[in-house]
C-alpha cells in the first residue's frame, strides 16, 4: 500500500500542528515524497499540512518554474498486475541565479496526481529525486521517473484515467523535514507549477485466438475463437474484457500483411478456409485499455 497508505493520511483529519512533519511512510519510516509534498502545498496555502486549519507560519516563494513537461514520451502508462511499472519523466527548471539545485537541503520533483489537489484521489511518483544538469546558471534539464507498482495496492481500476502532472521544489534552508523535529515553514522556501501536462494510465490488455480444427480441408468451416481480457488493480488478476468490438484478421502465408475479415463481439465466430496462412484476433483498444494483437494461429489449408 505504497501510494495508497499516504494518500489515506494526507487526506484524514490528524490531529498534528501546523509545523509537524507529515506522518511517516509505513514502509520505510520516513515521510514519503506524497507526505512532505502535501505538508507544503497546504502550508503554502496558509493551512496545516492535514487538518486544513489556519497557521500563521508559510513558506516563502521560491523564484522558480518548470516547463517542458514530458511523462513517459507523452505516451499512455500501460500497468499490469505485477511487477514494477517504471515511466520516464522529463522537464526543464528555470531559477534564480542564487538557487542552488545541487544543494543537500534542496529538493524538487514532479508527481502525478487525480482528483482535487487539496485532497487528491491518488498521488504517483518515482522511488528517487531527478537528477538534474545545468544549462547555465538559472536552467536546468532534469529527468526521473514514476514508480507504479500494482500488486502493491498503488492502483485501482478507476485510476485508468488521465492523472496531472505538478512539480514542486523546496529549500529546506538547513532543517531537516525527515526528523521528528517541528518545521519552521517561514524559513523554508516553495515553488509549485500544476497541470503542466496530462499522462494517462492504462490496465494492460491480453488477446488470444484459436483456429481449429487444423489440418482442414479446403472450403471447410474453421471456427475461431479467442478472448480478450485487461489488467484488474483492484485484485491482481486478468479478467475478460467483454462486448467490445474486434477484428478477425487473416494473413495469407507468404505475406506480411493482415486483411480484415470481419468485426465481433464475441470471440468466437466461423469462416471457409481457403488457403495456408494466420488468423488473429485485433483490438484497437479504448481510452482505458491499449490496444492489442493476438499472436497468429497457422492453419494448414489441405
Amino acid at each position: 500500500m505504497r501510494i495508497r497508505a499516504t494518500v489515506a493520511a494526507v487526506s484524514g483529519a490528524l490531529a498534528l500542528s501546523a509545523l509537524a512533519v507529515p506522518a511517516a511512510n509505513a514502509a520505510d519510516g520516513a515521510p514519503s515524497k506524497a507526505d512532505l509534498f502535501q505538508a507544503a502545498h497546504r502550508a503554502a496555502a496558509g493551512k496545516t499540512a492535514f487538518t486544513g486549519s489556519t497557521t500563521a507560519a508559510a513558506p516563502y516563494a521560491l523564484d522558480l518554474k518548470f516547463s517542458g513537461v514530458s511523462v513517459n514520451n507523452g505516451k499512455p502508462i500501460v500497468v499490469g498486475t505485477t511487477g514494477k511499472v517504471t515511466a520516464p519523466v522529463s522537464f526543464r527548471v528555470t531559477h534564480a541565479a542564487d538557487i542552488d539545485l545541487s544543494a543537500e537541503d534542496f529538493e524538487l520533483d514532479v508527481l502525478l496526481y487525480r482528483g482535487a489537489l487539496s485532497n487528491p484521489t491518488n498521488i504517483l511518483w518515482g522511488d528517487d529525486w531527478p537528477t538534474c544538469t545545468n544549462v547555465s546558471a538559472t536552467v536546468a534539464n532534469c529527468k526521473n521517473t514514476i514508480d507504479i507498482r500494482p500488486a502493491d495496492g498503488d492502483l485501482l481500476n478507476s485510476d485508468a484515467t488521465s492523472f496531472k502532472a505538478l512539480g514542486y521544489a523546496y529549500d529546506w534552508n538547513d532543517q531537516d523535514p525527515y526528523s521528528d523535529d517541528s518545521i519552521d515553514w517561514s524559513k523554508v522556501g516553495y515553488a509549485e507549477g500544476d497541470a503542466l501536462t496530462l499522462a494517462k494510465l492504462q490496465r494492460a490488455s491480453k488477446l488470444t485466438v484459436n483456429a481449429a480444427p487444423e489440418p482442414v480441408r479446403k472450403g471447410a468451416t474453421i471456427t475461431v475463437t479467442g478472448k480478450l481480457s485487461r489488467a484488474n488493480w483492484e485484485d491482481n488478476q486478468y479478467h475478460g474484457y467483454s462486448t467490445q468490438p474486434v477484428k478477425l484478421q487473416f494473413r495469407k502465408k507468404g505475406s506480411s500483411t493482415y486483411t480484415t475479415v470481419k468485426t465481433i463481439k464475441t470471440l468466437k465466430t466461423t469462416v471457409k478456409a481457403t488457403a495456408d496462412g494466420y488468423f488473429r484476433y485485433s483490438f484497437a483498444g479504448t481510452s482505458t485499455t491499449p490496444a492489442a494483437n493476438a499472436t497468429g494461429d497457422y492453419i494448414d489449408v489441405r
